[in-house]
C-alpha cells in the first residue's frame, strides 16, 4: 500500500504560478505511470499530465506549454509546475501512481489539493 499526499495548492491570480507536489510513502522507482488529474465542480475527473518510468510525458491540450510534470526518485515525489494559470484551471488536483505487476495492476490516489484561480 502506498499513501500519496499532495501539497502546494491554493488561491492564485490569473497569470500566476503554482507548484504541486505529491509525496509517496514508498519508493516510486517501480511506478510505471505517474500522473496528475483534476476535477472541477460539476465535471468529470480528467487527466492533466502523466510521465512514464521511461520519462515520456503527455499533457491534455489545454495545459500544453504551461504545465510541466516531473518526478524525483530520490525524494519519492511527483511534481506539477503550473504557469500562466487561468480560471479554467480551477479544480481539485489529484496525484495518481500506477504499478503494473506481472499479474495485477496497482493504482493509488491522493486525497487531492484545491487550486483556485481567481482575481
Amino acid at each position: 500500500q502506498v499513501q500519496l499526499v499532495e501539497s502546494g495548492g491554493g488561491l492564485v491570480q490569473p497569470g500566476g504560478s503554482l507548484r504541486l507536489s505529491c509525496a509517496a510513502s514508498a519508493s516510486i522507482n517501480r511506478a510505471n505511470v505517474m500522473a496528475w488529474y483534476r476535477q472541477a465542480p460539476g465535471k468529470e475527473r480528467e487527466l492533466v499530465a502523466q510521465i512514464t518510468s521511461g520519462g515520456s510525458t503527455n499533457y491534455v491540450d489545454s495545459v500544453k506549454g504551461r504545465f510541466t510534470i516531473s518526478r524525483d526518485y530520490a525524494k519519492n515525489t511527483v511534481n506539477l509546475q503550473m504557469n500562466s494559470l487561468n480560471p479554467e484551471d480551477t479544480a481539485v488536483y489529484f496525484c495518481n501512481l500506477v504499478f503494473q505487476g506481472p499479474f495485477k495492476r496497482y493504482e493509488y490516489w491522493g486525497q487531492g489539493t484545491q487550486v483556485t484561480v481567481s482575481s
